[in-house]
């Protein structure tokens, strides 16, 4: 949302809520008739033009803002992509020092056995529990949503078949 404002100067600038933007709106100019006013077709065409011209330049910061998000999301994911890479590293390094803490009392294939096992049952539950989970998310499509806008469009159809 941008709020005109005058400065000190007298000029006017456009200051943005939220949001720095590089294009300054400017306070309508008003090209004169005869009479020394501007005619009542003028200010519509002036105000349909500085709507389109806000519309555009809402448009190209929502682009830039979205740019500049992508490419840290983007950055994020990587890193956090690396982290778990480091991550599954650490992990395997401490199930081999399980497994030879455990070879200290049993054979190193039963110690490594012993943890194999382990390992899989966590993993079944981790699926069960994740395919869970997943149905719970099918079908992929906003139920909720569809059915409120179901509601309202009835109730506009109620309304104007009742005027």
């Amino acid at each position: 949302m941008s709020i005109v404002r005058p400065t000190h100067d007298g000029e006017t600038t456009a200051e943005s809520m939220g949001a720095h933007r590089q294009d300054q709106a400017r306070a309508p100019e008003f090209h004169r008739n005869g009479r020394g006013e501007a005619g009542t077709g003028e200010l519509v065409r002036q105000a349909a033009q500085q709507v389109s011209e806000l519309m555009r330049a809402e448009l190209r910061l929502a682009v830039a803002e979205l740019k500049s998000k992508g490419r840290h999301a983007g950055t994020g994911a990587g890193m956090l992509g690396g982290a778990a890479l480091v991550a599954l590293y650490g992990v395997a390094a401490l199930l081999a020092a399980a497994i030879a803490a455990i070879a200290l009392a049993l054979p190193v294939w039963a110690a490594a056995l012993i943890i194999g096992g382990f390992l899989m049952l966590v993993s079944g539950v981790l699926a069960l529990m994740g395919r869970s989970q997943a149905r719970r998310a099918t079908p992929a499509k906003p139920e909720q949503a569809m059915d409120e806008a179901r509601q309202a469009v009835a109730e506009l159809k109620e309304r104007a078949t009742h005027r």
